[in-house]
């Protein structure tokens, strides 16, 4: 649930001696408001010490450290890191204030957003808002949770056919995160993150704070504007979680609509059989993909250097298919390399993937899971008959079934703060049906949807006009839509159905 146009955190050190002191007031900042009891006061009064991110940065993209209770219903008890970074607003005349940034995840790291972003943002958004990215605790240069898993441990959904080694597999992971992070786990959830997001504003010396958070980032949002909906200010919410899915269920929703995405390529690039030569008509595509998968699980196909097994495929595979055109294209691969071509490697089949410690620790801190290996046993080969390109992997058991319950219950997003969602038709990783339901939620909000956008990210991202420019005027003037705005996928878009052929060397 990742945005996947922004790069890994850069290298960027956060230099010692940033940790800011609990002592005299800050001027102007406001106290911190908080939906439990517990003295604030102490955080309230940091002042950060910022400092130039690293020597390969400019010296604009500034960083700093912020303390936070790690139990905000023991507020005197121990403290954590959140690491902040920022890049002041370009015209200082015309500020608005601060722009909170989230990439998403669980799990992602935000610190280097305000850099990373700053050629994608429209200048009337840089000129009014100071940028503030942040490693959401838990995460990165934050206080992180390191559960010490091995690379073959880091996974995150397994097929149902291994489903015996699955169990195992989550229950060491769970293991693992207790022994290693226990002290830390209960409070690594979105609602605490929402609570550091506070203490960041009132750190700053702001009243309220804007936000812009991407997949993941909309559900951190939306639960913010719940629990402090007087310090919400522009709000924007693209690519969103369904907040009555939380979790299991947004991993869930990846066999079902996974399957409709599939059905719409298939239809798609029968249309172009001249040029893909994968099927004239969509059951001959769909025979021509499930015989490959096939063929990978009698023997691994090579793509580039790496070999993938039939569910390796599929995992890879499965958020192409929301981008009819480059699936298209990485499908022709996948037939080269059957065929014993050489091919390019296939995105995201690198070893080196990130820790996912801190994705465990959200999605299993924030609710509880069926428990009952069973259960997921049963339902798990149910999906992999009614979804069989991805069913099987997003019904199947995870770590969060040995998880320890959480300690507060999941927070019920209910509220009428001004939110303007954006949104993809044909979303991989959060399908338009979720961003309905967040839209519902959030009665206050509007809804931008690009009527045949395609892929995971909207604003800045996707390339579409229609969306960018309504998106970038509310974030300027603060004033939402009169009502839900359908934009058009346009040919300039940077993601849209080309005919163009595979060009796989």
């Amino acid at each position: 649930m990742r945005r996947r146009r922004l790069a890994p955190l850069l290298a960027v050190a956060v230099i010692a001696g940033l940790t800011p002191t609990l002592a005299a007031g800050t001027a102007g900042a406001a106290p911190v408001p908080a939906d439990q009891s517990g003295d604030l006061g102490a955080y309230a009064r940091q002042h950060p010490n910022w400092q130039r991110c690293g020597a390969d940065t400019p010296a604009s993209f500034e960083c700093a450290t912020v303390r936070v209770p790690l139990d905000y219903r023991n507020p005197t008890g121990r403290a954590i890191d959140v690491a902040i970074s920022r890049i002041k607003a370009a015209n200082p005349a015309e500020r608005h204030g601060v722009l909170l940034l989230n990439p998403g995840g669980p799990g992602g790291p935000g610190l280097g957003l305000p850099w990373e972003m700053d050629a994608t943002l429209p200048q009337p958004v840089k000129d009014r808002y100071d940028r503030i990215g942040f490693d959401p605790r838990g995460i990165g240069r934050s206080t992180p949770v390191r559960c010490g898993l091995t690379r073959e441990e880091g996974t995150l959904l397994r097929p149902y056919r291994t489903f015996d080694s699955n169990v195992a597999w989550a229950r060491t992971v769970a293991d693992k995160c207790r022994a290693r992070a226990g002290d830390l786990l209960p409070y690594i959830t979105t609602r605490n993150t929402a609570r550091d997001m506070d203490v960041i504003r009132t750190v700053l010396g702001e009243r309220r704070i804007s936000y812009l958070g991407v997949s993941y980032g909309t559900a951190l949002g939306a639960v913010y504007t719940q629990l402090f909906p007087s310090r919400a200010d522009r709000f924007v919410l693209d690519s969103a979680v369904d907040p009555d899915r939380m979790w299991r269920e947004m991993f869930r929703i990846w066999g079902s609509e996974g399957e409709a995405n599939f059905r719409r390529w298939a239809q798609w690039t029968a249309e172009r059989s001249d040029t893909y030569h994968l099927g004239d008509t969509p059951a001959r595509v769909t025979a021509t993909f499930r015989d490959l998968v096939a063929r990978a699980d009698r023997e691994p196909i090579v793509v580039g250097t790496t070999p993938l097994d039939g569910a390796r495929i599929r995992d890879n595979y499965r958020p192409m298919f929301a981008t009819v055109a480059e699936a298209a294209k990485w499908v022709v691969i996948l037939k080269q390399a059957a065929a014993g071509e050489p091919t390019p490697e296939l995105p995201g089949t690198s070893v080196d993937g990130p820790d996912i410690s801190g994705t465990w620790s959200v999605v299993c801190g924030d609710v509880r899971w069926p428990s009952d290996p069973w259960r997921y046993r049963v339902e798990s080969a149910l999906d992999t008959i009614r979804y069989p390109l991805y069913g099987d992997h997003t019904s199947g058991i995870t770590p969060c079934a040995f998880w320890n319950a959480p300690r507060e219950p999941l927070t019920v997003v209910d509220n009428r703060v001004p939110t303007l969602i954006v949104q993809n038709e044909w979303d991989s990783q959060t399908p338009l049906v979720a961003a309905r339901s967040m839209h519902r939620a959030l009665e206050g909000s509007r809804m931008i949807t690009v009527d045949g956008g395609e892929g995971h990210g909207v604003y800045t991202y996707s390339g579409n006009r229609c969306a960018d420019e309504a998106t970038t005027a509310y974030l300027v003037t603060g004033r939402l839509p009169a009502r839900d705005v359908t934009c058009q996928a346009g040919p300039d878009d940077r993601r849209v159905a080309s005919v163009s052929p595979a060009q796989p060397r």
